[in-house]
């Protein structure tokens, strides 16, 4: 192993505990878009998604075909289904120079290109009909990984040298060039995405979470790495890191994969290699083996769109109608949390959570002064809680107090103001169960 592939290895656990310990640390809020990881599933089914292409570049080491196909092909000798996370066009992205071979910033200093630096016109949506037509003819997803591949704000960690939007504006632009592409070309409309190297942070305490609320959109994240962007000593070695850590894994539990997302690449790795077009093929034959289906990640949800909370669970058909019918009953990290009891400013975010997302920026970038002395302009639930009240759903002064549990007395205002009826004979403490129900019988 050369000690540029010891050194990105490094650099990758020192970016998990870095994210792993801000997950830790902040705080998990309702929220209408959901981080989707994985789902609570004991049926064995997952998913797949591939990320920056289409690639109309042949797989490397010597393939004949553009990559995007054989993939497809793959995918399709054993019945599988992907969900294939694509850009537009990274031709703007310039000026430009390529980084340092099997560094981070391989395919440029400043942008992304792909499927690499001064071939852009050999991917991305907007260059590549021919593949965005085969990935729908065949049944697979197509999800949003935005039009030009730029991080929506500074990463110092890797990409401290990157441009990046900056804007909350600039970055529904963005994600809007590549939904209306894919609705006016292929009358196909994206409900998934994937911001550029998971960057969330874009700039005025918005993030993705406020754009794809913005734009309807569920945030597709991944819970299994399928190791193919990343550069090993040799093209072998690449390739059984694909699939290698998925054999032990199922090994060790069979059942390991149920509900996952296994993040691949459709693309070059740092190398300029392609280890997925051979690795695709051993991921699928294990999986296959143990007896898993691989659909799309929205299939995947309809299967299961909780990753706490499955059919047979009590909150389950109640959190379900919720969701289906423009409500919020999860938590960010696409929880229910059934243990924990419905606070005030959650009541309002479930109810008025969706409606409030175009409200949440226009307060932000206005300037206005919070009504309430415990609760900023910029906390994820004001504006659903300005909404809730404009509706006369609380009675309230300059205080909130957002995350005090909702009592009896407080639910039964609040349904009499929202739906013109009180639910009776209601327990004095609520449970997360109780609230979910009674909403969801009153919807």
């Amino acid at each position: 192993m050369s000690l540029l592939t010891k050194g990105i290895g490094a650099a990758k656990k020192v970016k998990h505990h870095f994210q792993d310990e801000i997950k830790r640390r902040t705080p998990v809020y309702i929220s209408p878009v959901r981080r989707i990881e994985r789902v609570k599933t004991s049926e064995r089914i997952c998913a797949m998604t591939f990320d920056d292409g289409p690639c109309r570049l042949p797989a490397s080491p010597g393939g004949d075909r553009p990559l995007t196909l054989s993939l497809i092909d793959t995918l399709e000798k054993h019945g599988a289904k992907g969900t294939f996370d694509v850009v537009g066009d990274t031709s703007t992205n310039y000026p430009d120079v390529a980084g340092k071979h099997g560094s981070a910033s391989w395919g440029g200093e400043k942008y992304d290109h792909y499927p690499d630096i001064n071939k852009d016109s050999d991917g991305g949506a907007a260059n590549c009909p021919e593949l965005i037509e085969r990935i729908l003819s065949g049944g697979h997803e197509i999800t949003s990984h935005t039009y030009a591949h730029i991080l929506y704000g500074w990463k110092p960690l890797v990409y401290g040298r990157r441009k990046f939007l900056g804007d909350i504006e600039l970055v529904l632009s963005d994600l809007e060039k590549l939904h209306s592409l894919m609705l006016s070309k292929y009358n196909y409309e994206i409900k998934l995405s994937r911001p550029p190297h998971y960057v969330d942070r874009i700039s005025n305490h918005l993030t993705s979470y406020d754009a794809y609320a913005c734009m309807g959109y569920q945030y597709m994240a991944a819970s299994f790495d399928g190791a193919g962007w990343l550069p090993l000593s040799s093209y072998q070695a690449e390739v059984e890191a694909t699939w290698k850590p998925m054999e032990r894994a199922l090994d060790i539990d069979p059942d390991f994969f149920c509900g996952q997302i296994i993040f691949q690449k459709d693309g070059y790795n740092m190398a300029r290699r392609t280890p997925i077009a051979d690795g695709l093929e051993k991921q699928l034959e294990l999986l296959d083996r143990y007896g898993y289906r691989v659909v799309t990640v929205s299939d995947l949800l309809k299967q299961s769109p909780f990753a706490d909370c499955a059919n047979g669970d009590p909150a389950y058909p109640y959190a379900k109608k919720l969701l289906e019918t423009g409500f919020c009953p999860a938590f960010r990290d696409n929880t229910i949390r059934v243990e924990k009891p419905v606070t005030r400013g959650e009541l309002a975010m479930i109810m008025f959570g969706t409606q409030a997302a175009n409200d949440r920026i226009s307060i932000i970038k206005s300037g206005e002064k919070s009504h309430f002395r415990d609760i900023s302009t910029s906390h994820p639930y004001y504006a659903a809680i300005k909404l809730a009240i404009k509706a006369n759903c609380f009675t309230v002064d300059r205080v909130f107090r957002p995350d005090v549990p909702i009592t009896s007395k407080e639910f039964i205002f609040f349904c009499g103001s929202m739906f013109a009826k009180s639910p009776k004979n209601i327990p004095y403490s609520l449970s997360r169960v109780d609230v979910l129900k009674i909403l969801a019988d009153y919807i």
